[in-house]
């Protein structure tokens, strides 16, 4: 009896430990879903305001409805479950307008591409216009059972139908929708197949090109000083065959630097670059 009254004290003191512990241990967790939440709060708020800034640079644009538009496309919803229609609201909320004889595709050649709009008003890219600029170089998804916008742990562009992959799938098909006149695409002739039957350029937007709305294509191929493919490339052939009845096809075979060269000297006809 004696023995087990002077081991009471003992016990107490064990189960105060364990409740102590087990208090700490949901003090623990309350703060970690308090900065979890801040910080999603915080990458959302963050990533809205990435999008709004560069939507206000667009004059007489409803950045707010843009906005609204996107978000249903992926918001609550599997990040690998959204497929390119779920884009259709945002098109029809900031629609793209033709630029006849002044319209740009690309495939391979971003780098040369950018170089050359940012410094010429010659042409211009799916990227220069409003949607295309507002999300160029983001990542983002959704999660089921979520409102906020995540940045981070999204899938990969080959993963699956994600939100990034389905949009630019998307947009690229409306932008080639309204393609007109004399269109250029500017290829990479440093690779073994400029005309990538996998690249959006040759599975969306040439599919997309109609007579008589597109009157030609014109193919800036650009070539380095080594390596260079040309015009006569197995794979530029399965792009004329590509195209609709009706449009003309021409290529030409031009070195980078004279596309550097060009971009920079503004005095130099757009039509003179190659």
């Amino acid at each position: 009896m004696e023995q087990a009254e002077s081991r009471l004290p003992e016990k107490r003191r064990r189960r105060r430990c364990v409740v102590l512990s087990v208090v700490a241990v949901l003090i623990v967790i309350i703060i970690v879903a308090v900065v979890l939440g801040v910080t999603l709060s915080k990458t959302s708020s963050q990533f809205q305001s990435v999008f709004m800034s560069r939507c206000e640079k667009f004059k007489d644009s409803d950045c707010q409805k843009i906005w609204e538009a996107f978000q249903q496309a992926y918001v609550n919803k599997d990040p690998c479950k959204v497929p390119m229609e779920a884009y259709d609201p945002l098109i029809a909320a900031a629609p793209f307008t033709p630029t006849c004889n002044r319209m740009m595709f690309w495939s391979k050649t971003k780098d040369v591409v950018h170089d050359f709009t940012d410094k010429r008003d010659c042409f211009v890219t799916l990227e220069d216009t409003l949607l295309g600029s507002v999300l160029d170089g983001l990542t983002w998804c959704g999660k089921e059972g979520s409102n906020e916008t995540f940045t981070t742990g999204c899938p990969g562009w080959d993963d699956c139908d994600n939100p990034v992959r389905s949009f630019w799938n998307r947009v690229s098909a409306a932008y080639a929708d309204v393609a007109c006149g004399d269109v250029t695409a500017m290829l990479n002739g440093s690779i073994t197949a400029p005309f990538n039957n996998m690249s959006i350029f040759a599975s969306i937007e040439v599919k997309r090109f109609s007579a008589p709305r597109v009157r030609s294509l014109n193919v800036v191929l650009v070539t380095q000083e080594e390596n260079a493919t040309n015009c006569t490339n197995a794979s530029l052939k399965d792009l004329q065959k590509e195209l609709d009845q009706g449009i003309t096809y021409s290529c030409t075979e031009v070195p980078e630097t004279k596309i550097q060269e060009c971009a920079s000297d503004p005095q130099t006809p757009c039509g003179d670059c190659w």
